[in-house]
């Protein structure tokens, strides 16, 4: 995302992560960060009178996404604040479909199944809670 008024470049990536650990966030951000580095420093070197930054928003692989970590980020983004929950909103719905898909997809190559079949066989075990 560039800001061309304040001259800074901010670079997003988006991670997922393992979430049974309670340090999830701060291993991906130094993940992150790290993977991310070199290209930050040739950035800043290439145009000194340019702000570059990182900027890593992180959900775990159950979907985990900490609110005030989410907002924090945005923040920085400059995001108004009357926006924030709509976007936290999107993000989760968005992580929730992929991994939908996923089990999907692998529940249709285990099965060998064209698709139809692999929704109908999940077994809803409790409300809008399936498996």
């Amino acid at each position: 995302m560039i800001n061309k008024y304040h001259r800074t470049l901010y670079n997003l990536e988006f991670k997922r992560s393992s979430d049974r650990n309670k340090d999830f966030l701060r291993v991906k951000e130094d993940e992150a960060n790290e993977q991310h580095k070199s290209i930050i420093e040739a950035l800043r070197a290439a145009a000194p009178e340019w702000t570059f930054e990182q900027i890593n928003f992180v959900a775990g692989r159950r979907c985990a996404v900490v609110e005030d970590y989410f907002y924090n980020k945005l923040e920085k983004l400059n995001v108004q604040a009357g926006k924030r929950d709509k976007i936290l909103l999107a993000h989760v719905q968005r992580i929730s479909e992929a991994d939908g898909t996923v089990i999907r997809s692998y529940y249709r190559q285990i099965h060998r199944s064209s698709g139809a079949d692999a929704t109908t066989s999940i077994k809803n075990i409790g409300v809008q809670v399936y498996a």
